[in-house]
């Protein structure tokens, strides 16, 4: 079950062990985060200030719908819909990931 949330939005510079995103954050990037398609690469790339980080094709899949507006938990439908089976502890992983190196920020349901 998530815990209850206020209405804030936080982001994290260290996770602890066990605590991740809850179904009903909101994930989006944080605002020095840009994600963008790489003509040179043919790829969608994640832009940080002084790094590049090249996605595969589930990893920029799950950032395109961290808009804000999205829950996890309509993250996990959504994709579910897409590719049959998603693993929705893969999709929290990645997440956390990201929240951990401050490049995602969760806007509490």
């Amino acid at each position: 079950m998530d815990p209850p949330r206020t209405g804030t939005t936080r982001t994290s510079t260290r996770t602890p062990p066990g605590v991740g995103v809850a179904g009903s954050d909101r994930p989006r990037l944080a605002r020095h985060v840009r994600l963008t398609f790489c003509r040179t690469r043919q790829r969608q790339i994640l832009l940080h200030p002084e790094t590049v980080v090249v996605l595969n094709g589930s990893g920029a899949a799950i950032l395109e719908l961290c808009d804000g507006r999205h829950t996890v938990a309509e993250i996990v439908t959504e994709l579910g819909a897409r590719y049959r089976t998603v693993p929705e502890d893969e999709v929290r992983q990645f997440l956390t990931r990201l929240l951990s190196r401050r490049w995602m920020e969760l806007t509490d349901g």
